[in-house]
């Protein structure tokens, strides 16, 4: 088994790190530096990618993209039943449904708040809406969370480790304290150990 992740730093590659790291697998990290003026990846991830992006997984010489993709495979490959339900139960449905939703819904109102906060006065016009998407996604977060403080059932699964990422953004945004099962949330991976390893082995993120 060789797995190496080609890691951007400030990013989503944490992710993958995490997983890795609460999966006890060994593994590699290539580490790119985002352009101090444009905060894009530098173009020497286009030599694993075409797009140029991370995170990215070498598996045995097979690269796979796509955070949620990248989380599944190891998971499905290498998590003997662990962090995921049972197949074909309830729970499995969900789990598979958050995987998606972290970056398929919840990440839009994210970017684009992101991209026109860039351009001053003449994003105005969309900031009402999407203002109005990131209270509804994040709102939608907020009331799901379980009582154990997990997505799906009572313990850690692959849907928690992606939806850690759009609950960070909530936090740091300073909206701790209109949602507060998400801060908890956040505060509570933040404080298992695999997920420290992970962000001493990855460097910079945001802050934390």
């Amino acid at each position: 088994m060789s797995l190496i992740v080609h890691h951007l730093n400030n990013s989503r590659s944490q992710r993958v790190l995490w997983a890795l790291e609460e999966l006890a697998l060994p593994y590699e990290i290539k580490h790119y530096q985002r352009d101090a003026v444009t905060n894009l990846a530098p173009p020497e991830l286009k030599a694993v990618h075409p797009l140029g992006k991370s995170p990215l997984l070498e598996d045995d010489g097979v690269v796979v993209e796509e955070s949620g993709a990248i989380i599944q495979h190891l998971l499905d490959k290498y998590g003997q039943g662990r962090f995921q339900p049972a197949p074909g139960s309830a729970d499995a449905l969900r789990h598979l449904q958050w995987m998606h939703f972290a970056e398929g819904s919840a990440m839009t109102p994210i970017l684009l708040q992101l991209y026109t906060s860039r351009l001053g006065d003449a994003a105005a016009p969309l900031q009402p809406r999407i203002a109005e998407q990131l209270a509804s996604h994040f709102g939608y977060l907020e009331n799901e969370l379980h009582p154990s403080g997990h997505f799906v059932g009572d313990e850690l699964t692959g849907a928690d480790m992606m939806l850690s990422f759009p609950a960070e953004i909530a936090v740091m945004q300073g909206q701790g304290g209109t949602y507060p099962k998400l801060a908890a949330f956040v505060a509570a991976m933040h404080a298992r150990p695999a997920w420290q390893v992970a962000r001493e082995k990855g460097g910079a993120y945001y802050g934390y």
